[in-house]
């Protein structure tokens, strides 16, 4: 937390595009989890996934935009402020995230990550300092079979990071070297899957893998920082085959390591998973709360569910014991995309 004097802060991000606000800011109630929104910002187009600088004191935004950029907010008072201009990366940036003195973004239109050097305040440096293009192809009959970088996630060591390919169905080890995004190893998952999302597990060698293009979660060891991924299986997110849309979207794996969630848009359910060994076992599905789940994120007890097509941030609390969600309140969010807290 910024300021132990004021609550615990919520930043929701969205897509002006279909008329959301942009970035708001929100206080977190202590018990309950719910949000109330203060103010927001709307000067950066489609600030669809956010990340915080370690020090809560600094906010990111990609735009999510055929012609992509980062920004960087200021958010230490009520109101996001801008610092300086949005730095332009690839293509379309679905993700980012914080490493090693820079900012990376996951370019899903141009297939990339890029590096963007961040100053000793926190602030964007002009320009990237590197792109890595990915290579390969996937199986799926559209667009999706080129390279389509979904999410970049930091080791905890902070010496690598995991990027996430859905087009070409792999996910690669890399790191950052003079500036520059490299990759070490790529892991390839089953041809077809289509992996958007992944999460590590806090305490063991495990890393889940959320496919989008087949509703599964796939399982890997990781022997980390330096070691490839290794693929021990896929796991349902459904109880049944999907009659119509499924299309999976965020997870998060609970602080103890007991529980996995996952959201799926198109059956718009949330589904549950019991860690059992170097495997998942699905333990149920709930509603969302809303209309086409875009991103979970897990703080305190509570989950929170940015619902795209309903407009809204559903939260729900989370039984310690069987891990199965609770709704518990929502605030009308146009677009919601995606939402972060500080610590």
């Amino acid at each position: 937390m910024v300021d132990g004097s004021r609550p615990r802060r919520a930043y929701i991000g969205s897509f002006t595009s279909a008329g959301g606000p942009g970035v708001l800011v929100a206080d977190v109630d202590e018990k309950s989890g719910a949000l109330t929104v203060l103010s927001g910002a709307d000067d950066v187009p489609d600030p669809s996934y956010l990340a915080l600088a370690p020090d809560g004191r600094i906010l990111y935004a990609v735009s999510e935009r055929p012609e992509g950029a980062v920004a960087a907010y200021r958010v230490t008072g009520d109101r996001p402020e801008l610092t300086g201009r949005p730095v332009a990366v690839g293509d379309g940036p679905t993700h980012l995230a914080v490493f090693d003195g820079h900012v990376l973004t996951a370019d899903y239109g141009s297939g990339s990550v890029t590096a963007v050097p961040l100053r000793p305040d926190g602030t964007l440096v002009a320009a990237a300092s590197g792109t890595l293009r990915h290579g390969g192809s996937g199986t799926d009959p559209g667009d999706r079979r080129q390279p389509r970088a979904h999410q970049v996630v930091p080791d905890p060591s902070g010496r690598r990071f995991l990027g996430v390919d859905l087009g070409t169905d792999s996910v690669r080890l890399c790191a950052v070297e003079d500036g520059a995004p490299v990759a070490l190893h790529e892991t390839a998952l089953r041809p077809g899957s289509g992996p958007r999302h992944l999460a590590l597990h806090p305490g063991g060698p495990y890393v889940y893998v959320l496919n989008e293009l087949s509703p599964t979660v796939t399982v890997c060891r990781w022997n980390a920082p330096d070691g490839p991924l290794e693929p021990l299986g896929e796991t349902p997110v459904l109880p049944d085959t999907p009659q119509g849309d499924a299309y999976p979207s965020g997870l998060v794996v609970s602080p103890d390591g007991r529980f996995v969630w996952t959201a799926t848009r198109g059956t718009d359910v949330l589904s549950v998973f019991a860690v059992e060994g170097d495997g998942l076992r699905l333990v149920t599905t709930v509603p969302c709360g809303g209309r086409w789940p875009r991103a979970l994120t897990y703080a305190a007890g509570t989950l929170y569910v940015a619902n795209e097509r309903s407009g809204d941030v559903t939260w729900f609390t989370a039984d310690p014991l069987t891990g199965v969600p609770v709704r518990s309140g929502s605030i009308e969010v146009p677009a919601a995309s995606c939402v972060v807290l500080d610590d």
